[in-house]
């Protein structure tokens, strides 16, 4: 219980201290660059509930996180340019349905079948976008933001509280899966799922709400990017860089536990946006790749994993 209420003090003093960064600072890049690595935060912690703590790789992760922005895009288009939380709220709902329905129609895959398999849901996703428009199709669609916000002197500080919300709640329902029943389950099927069936384990419901939390993570990742970059179109919102930096977060990181993510968007974001000010945007897929390679070569299981080895030397030695 004592954990529980420090976690959740942390939580509370973290929203607290983004409030309060919202009034001490008046530089708007730091909005902009801290909403980038939050938002690969969300990215990463939603692909660890079905990647890493159920061992189900997924490569159609991107087309959650799309879905959940054209949601906002259709709401803005449907209402005229409805409050961000209302996206904020149907967009989790649309991608968690997706989300379920897709995992009914390949979680009897394994391997790299099922990668496969979620692989094509992004590009019909895509395909579908680009035909569709409504939301603006092939040509995108442009999202006009407010000139002035109740409480914030500017869009992009209300932008980050958001994200900082969402980032916070993803947090929270990962670090809830990982310690609970259902995380113990999904790791049962990650270890062996033929072992976990046989000792009653209900893998297949598991798998379902493993999946379905992935989507709405995702789609509420993307529900308030629209707003974010206020120019939605198919290419850079499916863009195989959203896929790749959802992946690449918690292996960095450490997929083994809900607080890897975390970490591994903290090192990656803060790489990208140092790099993209000083150096080229362009390199940014450049710089997922190196840091993953680097990773995977000299520490496997992340940062987390090389703590715990730190962690485990040291307790040998004393002992």
């Amino acid at each position: 219980m004592m954990k529980l209420n420090r976690f959740w003090v942390g939580i509370v003093l973290v929203l607290l201290a983004g409030l309060a960064f919202t009034k001490f600072v008046d530089n708007e890049f730091y909005f902009y660059a801290i909403y980038a690595v939050l938002q690969l935060m969300v990215m990463g912690v939603a692909w660890n509930i079905l990647g890493g703590f159920t061992g189900y790789v997924n490569f159609g992760a991107g087309g959650f996180f799309a879905a959940g922005a054209y949601t906002t895009v259709f709401l803005h288009k449907a209402f005229d340019g409805p409050p961000l939380l209302l996206a904020v709220v149907v967009a989790p709902v649309v991608c968690g349905l997706i989300g379920l329905g897709v995992g009914y129609l390949t979680l009897r895959l394994k391997g790299v079948y099922f990668a496969i398999a979620t692989l094509a849901v992004a590009i019909i996703l895509e395909t579908l976008v680009i035909n569709w428009e409504y939301v603006g199709g092939a040509g995108g669609y442009y999202i006009l933001i407010p000139d002035d916000v109740p409480f914030f002197g500017s869009y992009i500080e209300w932008l980050f509280i958001v994200i900082l919300a969402i980032a916070l709640f993803a947090i929270a329902v990962s670090r809830y899966l990982n310690s609970s029943r259902i995380g113990r389950g999904l790791s049962a099927i990650r270890d062996d799922e033929l072992a976990a069936e046989c000792m009653g384990v209900p893998t297949l419901k598991l798998k379902l709400i493993s999946t379905t939390a992935m989507g709405a993570l995702m789609g509420m990742a993307g529900a308030p990017f629209p707003y974010f970059i206020t120019f939605v179109e198919p290419v850079s919102t499916f863009s195989l860089l959203v896929a790749v930096n959802a992946i690449a977060v918690p292996l960095i990181g450490g997929t083994m536990t809900w607080i890897g993510p975390v970490l591994g968007a903290i090192v990656l974001g803060s790489i990208q946006e140092v790099v993209t000010v000083t150096i080229s945007s362009e390199l940014n897929m450049l710089i997922v790749g190196g840091v993953l390679v680097g990773f995977i070569t000299l520490a496997p299981h992340g940062i987390t994993g090389l703590y715990r080895d730190f962690r485990d030397k040291r307790r040998r030695r004393d002992e």
